[in-house]
């Protein structure tokens, strides 16, 4: 299953290395990472590949707790769902 992982906040250094910390320890591999600072704000979209046995639940819940802990907002979605709320 791949999931999508938005990522937005005022700029500082580490953001990148503290969300892929996360999918190191959730065993999540990056497939594809965007990432942009405009006027002080980061802003980031990544794809990561998840093992079907990780709960997603368990996923989402690590990335809006190192969310909150850095002051960003995280978002965890399916890559299923993401694209179908972004079908026209």
């Amino acid at each position: 299953m791949r999931i999508v992982i938005t990522v937005a906040g005022r700029d500082r250094v580490g953001i990148v290395y503290d969300i892929a910390s996360v999918c190191r320890e959730m065993n999540i591999n990056i497939v594809d990472i965007n990432q942009k600072v405009l006027s002080g704000t980061f802003s980031m979209v990544m794809l990561g590949d998840i093992e079907e046995k990780a709960a997603f639940s368990d996923i989402a819940d690590a990335f809006d707790k190192k969310g909150a802990e850095l002051g960003l907002t995280v978002h965890t979605m399916r890559e299923d769902i993401f694209n179908a709320m972004h079908r026209i």
